[in-house]
């Protein structure tokens, strides 16, 4: 329990300061901070393979390699590779909005355009959400500014700019990953711009035409008609996405996260999703039939396409099943705060808490009656209130007496916090169980490999403590400037006796049609409340090159992020401005800090194969460092689960 301890009492408290000490101090830390898999599968091998851009890179070379025959070491070779690789882990599909403005999801441009969520928590996206997402990992690969997104006729594309070679300083080059389409010039040499292939439409897009000029890489290779798009070069999109922190799951003592590869949950019948209601073969939620997703070998050198199956990708879900334990006090590593007469716990997710809609609609996981995304179990006559804004505001649920479904008022968010009218004294047999079910890209999760596999467990010991995405949560965190202005100033800090690691910060800026690329962007950020600052992102512009058309979105992101000093505990200070005026529409901040500890992870997998029966496999990993483990497997596996939880 927590105390302020008032003038009064502290001569009491210097007298008995021991025995203070022994009451009030937190107990051992407990958890596990940002647990990680990966297995030796070529083309599915899981997060830790993919979850920062080191190795996302390293994955896809790798990926190239084996593919292509060597390493891609040019401009166009890399830029290949990582078009190859978000064709097989990324569909063309309706996401599900997330409430970034606090007025719904219907209201304002409400599209996921940051990189990791996109990624890991979707895995769909429409043409333009997909694109705004994916030139972050292009201008990671590539440098500042060598990406776009580019508005053609009834579609949104990408274009990145290449030197080197035939290139020379610098060209223009389609890469069209939403229809999975590069398209060379006809001796094979480089690959073209949109203005340059709408100069010879027709011709250029036939796959017909000279079809060794491609290499083996697909040309309309979801749909041979799709390349008619080119024919109109309409709008360009400058840094239209932006990249918040990779992402972290914390596992308190007492929790467990198990992801499941198909729709359906433990009892296959039960869909929990965040998406479009595709429907496809009867089976809700989000699909792709026109995919690489899962036929990954197709890719190259089959001009035959994708092809055309119901429900080729579809959705997996995130599972957290958390049992705090108020006899041992190991349930304070999941609270904000306490008090004698409540309870507060936080709840963060790199993925998207999700929902069984109320009826069968396209879009019924806005409406309201959602179900399954929280569900709080416990025998406790105690109120129940949640809320997504930091604790701004409440929405209450009444008491506690068996199971409360909380799901209306979190689906949509990654993150919540949970408050119960009760003393933990109070709830220690009160069987408190809290169940959040996220909706999770399965393309992203550890597949085994036939014929015995190879796991490797990998621990940051990393948590994170967001003020955002959404203006709600950032404005819990406003110290200094407003919104709609051209200076906000954030507050965060890490939880009480934790360290702060890095610092990961993002804007949403009115940039103007067109874009002035004179003016110098700055994200800066304190240590000591403003006294002195440090540069996070120093002369951000946004860089015009080439042919461009006459319209532009209006709008932009600045982002990045920075190592802290060691044994940092807050709080840190970020501060938006520019020289130009331009209006901050949106801000966020994230703090990734230290989750001490040497509590363990088990790691459990499921899976059927050629035998028919389901098999499972356990073993128990220290996070200290990484460690393999290799498990016997047959053939023909079908993946059904992945477990992680925290052991003592």
């Amino acid at each position: 329990m927590l105390f302020n301890v008032s003038g009064r009492m502290r001569s009491l408290c210097s007298l008995c300061g021991v025995l203070l000490l022994l009451t009030v101090a937190r107990p051992a830390p407990a958890g596990v901070g940002d647990p990680q898999l990966r297995t030796d599968h070529p083309w599915y091998p899981g997060e830790l393979a993919c979850s920062t851009f080191e190795r996302l890179f390293a994955t896809q070379a790798e990926m190239f390699e084996r593919v292509a025959g060597h390493l891609p070491r040019s401009d166009q070779d890399r830029a290949l590779a990582a078009w190859m690789w978000r064709n097989l882990h990324y569909a063309h599909g309706q996401e599900g909005r997330e409430d970034l403005w606090g007025q719904g999801f219907r209201t304002g441009d409400t599209t996921s355009r940051e990189y990791w969520t996109g990624l890991f928590a979707h895995g769909f996206g429409l043409c333009g959400t997909t694109h705004a997402q994916w030139t972050v990992e292009l201008n990671a690969l590539l440098g500042h500014g060598r990406s776009r997104a580019v508005g053609v006729a009834g579609h949104n594309a990408c274009e990145v700019l290449l030197a080197g070679g035939p290139y020379g300083e610098g060209r223009w080059a389609l890469l069209d990953h939403d229809l999975s389409t590069v398209v060379f010039d006809p001796e094979g040499k480089r690959m073209l711009s949109i203005e340059e292939i709408r100069a010879d439409l027709k011709r250029l897009i036939d796959p017909d035409f000279r079809p060794e000029r491609q290499q083996g890489w697909p040309l309309g290779g979801l749909h041979r008609d799709d390349p008619r798009s080119y024919s109109e070069f309409r709008v360009v999109e400058h840094l239209p996405g932006y990249a918040g922190p990779p992402p972290k799951v914390h596992l308190r003592r007492g929790e467990t996260l198990r992801r499941s590869y198909r729709p359906g949950l433990e009892d296959g019948k039960t869909f929990v999703f965040w998406g479009r209601n595709y429907r496809a073969d009867g089976i809700p939620g989000p699909e792709r039939s026109r995919t690489w997703i899962n036929q990954p070998e197709r890719f190259r050198n089959f001009p035959e396409g994708s092809g055309y199956r119901r429900g080729q990708a579809r959705y997996g879900n995130a599972v957290y099943r958390y049992r705090p334990d108020f006899g041992d006090g190991s349930y304070r590593e999941g609270i904000v705060r306490e008090s004698s007469d409540e309870i507060v716990f936080g709840f963060q997710s790199p993925y998207i808490i999700a929902a069984t809609p109320s009826d069968d609609s396209d879009w019924g996981i806005y409406e309201p009656g959602g179900r399954n995304g929280l569900i709080v179990h416990g025998n406790i006559d105690a109120r129940v209130s949640v809320s997504v804004d930091r604790g701004q505001t409440w929405h209450e649920y009444g008491q506690l007496n068996g199971q409360l479904d909380l799901t209306d008022d979190v689906k949509g968010h990654r993150q919540y916090w949970l408050r119960l009218g009760a003393a933990a004294a109070d709830l220690v047999d009160a069987d408190l169980e809290i169940v959040t079910v996220c909706q999770a890209n399965p393309a992203l999760f550890p597949r085994l490999q036939e014929g015995g596999s190879t796991v490797t467990f990998e621990a940051s010991g990393e948590a994170l403590v967001s003020a955002g995405p959404t203006l709600p949560q950032a404005r819990a965190h406003l110290v200094d400037g407003a919104f709609g202005t051209p200076r906000v100033t954030l507050q965060l800090s890490p939880p009480t006796d934790r360290y702060a690691m890095r610092l990961h910060a993002a804007a949403h800026v009115a940039s103007g049609n067109p874009p002035d690329p004179s003016i110098r962007y700055q994200i800066e950020f304190s240590l000591d409340e403003g006294r002195t600052w440090h540069p996070l992102v120093s002369d951000w512009q946004i860089v015009r090159r080439g042919t461009e058309p006459g319209d532009f979105w209006s709008q932009s992101f600045c982002y990045g992020d920075i190592p802290l000093p060691d044994l940092m505990t807050g709080p840190v200070q970020i501060r938006f401005r520019n020289d130009g005026g331009k209006r901050y529409l949106r801000a966020e901040a994230h703090l990734a800090y230290e989750v001490p500890g040497d509590d363990h992870c088990r790691v459990t997998f499921a899976w059927s194969d050629s035998e028919g029966a389901t098999h499972t496999a356990e073993r128990t990993f220290a996070t200290d460092s990484p460690q393999t483990w290799t498990i016997p497997t047959g053939e023909n596996i079908e993946m059904k689960w992945v477990e992680m939880g925290v052991r003592r």
